[in-house]
């Protein structure tokens, strides 16, 4: 999702770059054309952005049910004049999805949303959803009916943007672990990233072969487009779905991962960063500092990546070592 000063309106009907072409007529036959960046005349002409407060969040996972307790936690109160927007993997389910959104709805004027993968797995739900293109047009429909955007608009000159998009294996590039047995993919399915230095490296990761389902080159196309090539300190780009938390730099664009995660995940402090959700990305007509304590953007501001190294962080070979004694 981008968030972005914008003196202007572009278009998301324009064609951005012409390798994206292709990948438009292939999904024109499975995908809903979505309208152009709503705005009003007084909201195009606002010069001045104070009082408007950004908060973004990824990963509520509401199946869980202290992730549940988490949301309904929420100050019904405090937040009733600001924008929230959410980066995917809401719930599983569809009822929890709905009762989710709902909720938030309750609390922020208003939420913006893109799905994850989470979101349109149909696993128990065969019955209700065949499959889930099926899933995301119902959802989809539900976060009308709520009031949820899920359409490019334009609040007191602040331009945000939601991105649907998916993974292609393509996108890793960086050698693979071998010598040991890794286990399956379909265990962590998490996306969805435009750039591979959004992830630690493969020898850091319980799943070494996660990069190959998380992020797509066409979406780092489309986000080069609407910031411009270099970037810009005006806007940055909100992602979700690793449960890293993440604030950094990359080629002029600030991205920011700012997710729920798991509850184990929140009680071993394994990713930093959950003591300030949601996070304030926008306020008083200015991006926000650096979220606090970002284990792995942490580390990579002050750690080159190593990819051609393929040997196993100690946590991880310790990880293997039990995981593959337990079975004999």
């Amino acid at each position: 999702m981008v968030v972005k000063l914008m003196p202007f309106c572009p278009s998301l009907s324009q064609k951005p770059l012409p390798k994206q072409v292709q990948i438009r007529t292939q999904m024109k036959y499975t995908t809903t054309r979505r309208p152009e960046i709503l705005t009003s005349s007084a909201a195009a002409s606002s010069t001045s952005a104070s009082g408007l407060r950004v908060f973004v969040l990824s990963d509520l996972h509401t199946d869980y049910s202290e992730n549940m307790t988490w949301v309904k936690c929420l100050s019904t109160t405090r937040h009733k004049k600001d924008v929230l927007l959410v980066a995917g993997d809401v719930a599983e389910k569809y009822d929890d999805f709905v009762l989710t959104m709902s909720l938030l709805k309750d609390r922020f004027q208003r939420v913006l949303f893109v799905p994850g993968n989470h979101d349109l797995w149909c696993r128990g739900e065969e019955n209700d959803f065949p499959d889930s293109l099926e899933k995301l047009n119902k959802l989809l429909d539900a976060c009308r009916g709520l009031g949820v955007e899920i359409n490019p608009v334009v609040i007191d000159g602040l331009g945000i943007i939601p991105l649907f998009s998916w993974y292609h294996e393509s996108f890793d590039r960086e050698k693979d672990i071998s010598g040991i047995r890794i286990l399956p993919l379909e265990m962590v399915i998490h996306f969805l990233f435009s750039l591979q230095d959004l992830c630690p490296e493969k020898r850091m990761l319980f799943y070494p072969n996660l990069p190959k389902i998380i992020g797509s080159d066409f979406l780092e196309l489309r986000i080069r487009f609407i910031h411009r090539a270099m970037g810009s300190t005006s806007a940055c780009h909100v992602f979700g779905h690793t449960h890293f938390s993440w604030d950094a730099v990359l080629d002029g664009i600030r991205y920011v991962q700012a997710p729920l995660a798991y509850p184990r995940e929140r009680k071993r402090r394994m990713n930093g960063g959950e003591n300030q959700l949601p996070y304030c990305v926008y306020s008083d007509g200015k991006f926000a500092d650096k979220l606090s304590h970002c284990c792995w953007s942490d580390y990579y501001a002050t750690n080159p990546r190593s990819p051609d190294i393929t040997e196993l962080a100690p946590w991880v070979a310790r990880f293997y070592n039990r995981t593959w004694k337990s079975e004999f």
